[in-house]
């Protein structure tokens, strides 16, 4: 072997920023266990991280456009308005405006059905507002838009780890740090740059739950994401859009806290693995070959960092875009709105008397209670009739690498199996896209142990199978017509 390729592509490219903070004040609470209602203050601003990008050759395809927002789930009337602003001021088609959420606790819950609680007065104007913004600032890449190369690096970070743990006193599983889980520690990273080598941006996707700052935590925070990016773009230059993986089973090692320097310090630990693998970014259009042997003290190798052959430049202008829609089976012992009705009101009247009684630990976990209930009423309220939901994948191959965006939430298992299978192509992985429905996908191992995920998932055991292999086919066959 004397040729090193690192995988790349060209396109045309843009990105761009603005912020999203919500008021001080507004409805904040994000946590059953949580004894507040409105935010008291900002830890970092939310921001909203846009990229545009389009083929080199405007007969291969249309725009594509990512943003990334730090909030933790939308309501899907939001994602569609937000979606329809952008394509009335750029004229990109609905279907190829993609909107993830970075998945930050530290956000809130941000919608419109929580209007008539403390602070929720604030929700309305806050969304509308976000919903302008969104079509303004996917206008501002588009006049933007220029050259660009992408450079596709993988690295490691360990700040995931697995969350599923077995509490041996108490016989039972928690949500938490579970130090002997396996964690997928991959970091996938593009490196955008323009025709003079300077840098538009850094994409990193990477799965672990922004779940440092929980119910003690007051403030409006990205979480960990914010810190991250802020040490990426001091020494990167360009903007850093971020891309939550399949998290479903991966939160930070210390996590569920009210520090915000925790926060940030786990936020540094992604940031400065990204820098280290960004450190080894070769020039664009380049491969490393052998170069052959100089006489010194002995017979010393050298390697060059050639130009790439016109028909390797031909391969990283691929663009390729299509939607996927996979019917996933729902679990037959789903709760229905009425029970979870009855649950709830349950739950409200034990609140009242814990309040009687002065009783503020019953009251936390009364409140806990109805607020799971409220969480599952919405869930349900927002399935698709019928015996399955149809779960919409966009997925994308821009020059040598793969591109998936799914809704709602996957676990590791997802990314792992994709990238084994597709190797050696990059593949992101974009969970929350377009939509948080149907809620969590676990693969069909984890159901049966009452873990927090399986048991409000919507989707029957075995539906993340059923995904994995129908985006596995769906490349196969790209592949295969691609070769034939």
């Amino acid at each position: 072997m004397n040729v090193i390729r690192t995988p790349q592509a060209r396109c045309r490219a843009a990105m761009a920023r603005c912020d999203i903070t919500p008021p001080v004040g507004i409805y904040h609470r994000m946590w059953g266990a949580a004894m507040h209602d409105r935010a008291t203050g900002v830890h970092r601003p939310l921001r909203a991280t846009l990229l545009w990008t389009e083929p080199v050759d405007p007969s291969h395809g249309q725009a594509q456009i990512v943003a990334s927002l730090d909030h933790c789930i939308l309501d899907r009337q939001e994602l569609h308005r937000i979606r329809e602003s952008i394509q009335q001021q750029t004229g990109v088609p609905y279907e190829n405006i993609l909107i993830a959420l970075t998945h930050t606790h530290g956000a809130g819950w941000m919608s419109r059905t929580r209007s008539d609680l403390p602070g929720g007065e604030l929700l309305g104007p806050y969304l509308d507002a976000l919903i302008a913004k969104m079509g303004s600032l996917a206008r501002d890449a588009q006049q933007r838009v220029a050259p660009a190369s992408f450079v596709y690096l993988f690295g490691r970070c360990d700040l995931a780890a697995h969350r599923d743990y077995f509490d041996a006193e108490r016989k039972r599983f928690v949500c938490g740090f579970n130090p002997a889980g396996r964690a997928d520690d991959t970091l996938l990273i593009a490196k955008i740059s323009d025709a003079a080598g300077n840098t538009i941006g850094t994409v990193v996707n990477y799965a672990c739950h922004p779940t440092t700052l929980a119910w003690d935590n007051t403030l409006i925070s990205p979480d960990w994401v914010g810190a991250m990016q802020e040490v990426i773009e001091q020494d990167e230059g360009g903007l850093c859009l971020f891309l939550q993986g399949a998290s479903g089973d991966l939160g930070p090692r210390e996590g569920f806290v009210g520090d915000p320097a925790v926060a940030d310090r786990n936020g540094k630990q992604v940031g400065y693995a990204t820098l280290s693998t960004l450190a080894t970014a070769p020039p664009p259009g380049t491969e490393y070959r052998y170069a052959g042997p100089v006489i010194s003290g002995t017979a010393i190798g050298t390697w060059r960092h050639e130009p790439i052959s016109d028909a390797e430049r031909l391969a990283i202008e691929r663009w390729q875009w299509d939607t996927l829609v996979v019917e996933l089976p729902y679990r037959l012992d789903l709760p229905t709105i009425d029970q979870t009705t009855r649950e709830r009101d349950h739950w409200l009247a034990e609140e009242t008397l814990a309040r009687e009684s002065n009783d503020e630990t019953r009251v936390r976990d009364c409140r806990a209670q109805v607020e799971q209930r409220t969480r599952q009423l919405n869930r349900l309220s927002h399935l698709t009739p019928g015996p399955s939901y149809p779960l919409t994948v966009q997925l994308g191959w821009v020059g040598e690498a793969i591109w998936v965006f799914v809704p709602g939430e996957l676990y590791q298992v997802l990314q792992t199996t994709l990238r084994q299978r597709f190797a050696p192509h990059p593949l992101f992985v974009t969970t929350l896209t377009n939509d948080w429905q149907p809620g969590y996908i676990p693969p069909a191992c984890s159901f049966g142990y009452e873990i927090y995920q399986e048991v409000i998932a919507a989707t029957a055991p075995g539906a993340s199978e059923i995904l994995i292999e129908s985006i596995s086919r769906k490349l196969q066959r790209w592949i295969t017509d691609q070769t034939s």
